[in-house]
């Protein structure tokens, strides 16, 4: 009787679906050249960790960088509206690799 009960229990662990790290893409790997990225998809953000973003620096640090003038101008698309050219900032990533 014993060899029945064991033969149609399954396992515990076999009902559990494994779990998997999510992978995150920033959006900015799939933008073309031509769209406009705004900060918070530029910078990492400590109220949003699990978002990715292509720059390893703060906003702060990036608004530094924009008036020393070591990081391209934003454009201004209204009057609260402030964004980057993607191939601007990916041309600034590729002369910051080279360096």
């Amino acid at each position: 009787m014993t060899a029945k009960l064991t033969a149609s229990k399954t396992p515990i662990a076999s009902s559990i679906p494994a779990a998997r790290t999510p992978i995150h893409h920033s959006i900015f790997d799939a933008l073309p050249d031509s769209a406009f990225i705004r900060e918070s998809q530029l910078v990492q953000s400590p109220k949003r960790p699990d978002h990715p973003a292509p720059l390893p620096f703060s906003a702060p640090t990036l608004w530094r960088k924009v008036a020393a003038g070591t990081f391209p101008k934003p454009i201004k698309l209204s009057q609260r509206v402030t964004c980057w050219k993607v191939g601007e900032v990916r041309a600034w990533m590729t002369a910051q690799a080279m360096a």
